[in-house]
């Protein structure tokens, strides 16, 4: 029997969902052939592909609306906000809307660690900030329940 952590299979499916959208950003393929191009070319043990798909899928089918939410809460010119901190806020604030059987918590954590991962030395605060004022807006009733 395995002791992996049971959440790190959507762990890696953000952290591919993340490359596969800042890929998007920059060339604005369609959400299918990103997805069968990285399916092919990275590997994808331990990766739940499904959930991974859907968040592609989902974020660039909704970028218009999560690009909406995010506006007011930037504190700097949109132009300047750079295109990693520009994908995990995208994917964050997806989970956020579309996907409430994740604790909003999670949702948070994840994103900052993202943006450890892959962003400017300092996205993490920006992002957690950004998420922080989402969370509380997109999932008031949650909030306000723990």
């Amino acid at each position: 029997m395995s002791s992996e952590n049971p959440f790190e299979p959507r762990r890696r499916a953000r952290r591919r969902a993340l490359q596969a959208l800042y890929q998007w950003q920059l060339n604005h393929d369609t959400p299918g052939a990103i997805i069968s191009q990285f399916i092919e070319e990275q590997s994808f043990d331990g990766v739940d592909t499904d959930y991974f798909k859907t968040l592609v899928q989902e974020v660039v089918a909704n970028q218009p609306a999560i690009d909406e939410l995010i506006a007011p809460t930037l504190e700097r010119v949109d132009a300047s906000l750079d295109q990693m901190e520009r994908a995990v806020l995208r994917l964050g604030v997806n989970e956020l809307l579309n996907h409430p059987e994740i604790p909003y918590r999670v949702i948070i954590d994840e994103s900052i660690e993202l943006s450890h991962r892959f962003g400017s030395e300092k996205a993490h605060t920006f992002i957690n900030g950004v998420m922080d004022r989402l969370a509380n807006q997109l999932r008031a009733t949650e909030i306000a329940h723990t």
